[in-house]
């Protein structure tokens, strides 16, 4: 049986002078031009009610809820409990790694909620398509975490189970796997209800929630269970499976809420 020993990608992408560029900050920068492009799009089709000017500030906006959620997720459901106290800024420390999905998701939501309240934009329509922009970004996200050979797999036997840098051990390619289903997969399930359902604000944002938690929730059963926290119910139950459910709970619940909304308060075209 053949188990895949790649010759690894260095994960820095090149250097600018003393500074090194990792392709997981490239991932993050692309996710976010793929996002302001298709953004852009939607503006063009008029689909979109914002301006050039207002899209450029709600791009800001998003990245501080990206990256603060993110951390903050982290720190709330993933850091070692040994060093939860060490300092009164750790919650927001960036450089010291670490960072949630979840967390990230949660930024975004609140962020695009103030945001949209603040510039009396349609919340509901915004979201559904930064649902649809997200998919791309998630799947250069987690090629990312592939090359970085972190968020690893587990053990496994099966003829494409790679060993990752320093081990001996083959493993599932659970990177991969998320790549796939939080990418093209994600975002054709988002297109068929888009075409299937009624076009109304919030199905497609809700639907997302939906199919990520579902994705999420099987590929942890490949993935190794981040090592500070472990199995966290019944000896298989992942802290990303219980956050991937709460998600999940929460877009099926938006679904039934959004499909019954009246024709006149939700109709849009995408």
């Amino acid at each position: 049986m053949t188990i895949l020993t790649l010759a690894w990608i260095d994960p820095i992408a090149f250097h600018f002078g003393p500074l090194a560029v990792r392709w997981y900050g490239l991932a993050y920068v692309a996710a976010f031009v793929i996002s302001y492009w298709m953004l852009r799009v939607a503006i063009r089709r008029k689909t979109l009610p914002l301006s050039r000017e207002r899209l450029d500030e709600l791009l800001f906006w998003l990245v501080v809820g990206v990256i603060v959620g993110g951390r903050l997720g982290w720190w709330l459901f993933y850091r070692p409990t040994a060093t939860a106290f060490d300092s009164w800024y750790e919650p927001f420390a960036i450089w010291h790694g670490g960072m949630s999905f979840h967390g990230g998701l949660a930024g975004v939501a609140i962020a695009t909620f103030i945001w949209t309240r603040y510039r009396q934009v349609p919340v509901w329509n915004l979201l559904d398509h930064l649902a649809l922009a997200a998919p791309i970004g998630l799947m250069l996200g987690r090629i990312a975490n592939f090359i970085n050979a972190e968020l690893i797999g587990r053990p496994s036997d099966l003829p494409w189970a790679i060993v990752f840098p320093g081990e001996s051990l083959a493993r599932h390619p659970s990177q991969l796997y998320e790549a796939l289903l939080e990418g093209p997969v994600l975002l054709l399930s988002l297109l068929v209800v888009r075409k299937l359902l009624p076009a109304r604000n919030g199905l497609i944002a809700a639907a997302f929630l939906v199919f990520y938690g579902l994705f999420r929730f099987m590929v942890e059963f490949t993935r190794q269970p981040d090592p500070q926290v472990g199995f966290v119910g019944w000896g298989w139950l992942t802290m990303g499976q219980i956050l991937s459910s709460v998600i999940a709970a929460i877009g099926l619940a938006l679904v039934l809420k959004r499909a019954h909304r009246r024709h006149s308060d939700t109709l849009i075209t995408l």
